[in-house]
């Protein structure tokens, strides 16, 4: 199992450290399997500095698509865009 560092920015920390944010939506241009723990660090993007906190996560599902490859119509992504819906 892997241990992976990212930076997460302010305005979504707490929901996160928290548990109430279930999720994360990525580029994927890294490799992260389930059981891996993804270590979040706090990152301002204004002073582009770490604040010194992080959290610590457990990846327990990991799905990953091409934009090529959606539901939806391309044209209807870009005027709509999308959204991630968390479960319990």
């Amino acid at each position: 199992m892997a241990t992976i560092k990212k930076k997460i920015w302010p305005e979504y920390f707490d929901d996160v450290a928290s548990g109430k944010k279930k999720y994360e939506l990525r580029l994927n241009d890294f490799k992260v399997k389930e059981g891996d723990t993804l270590i979040l660090e706090e990152w301002d993007p204004r002073t582009k500095k770490y604040t010194g906190r992080k959290t610590e996560k457990k990846v327990t599902y990991v799905g990953k698509f091409k934009v090529d490859r959606l539901f939806w119509p391309e044209e209807e992504i870009k005027e709509k865009g999308i959204q991630i819906i968390s479960l319990e």
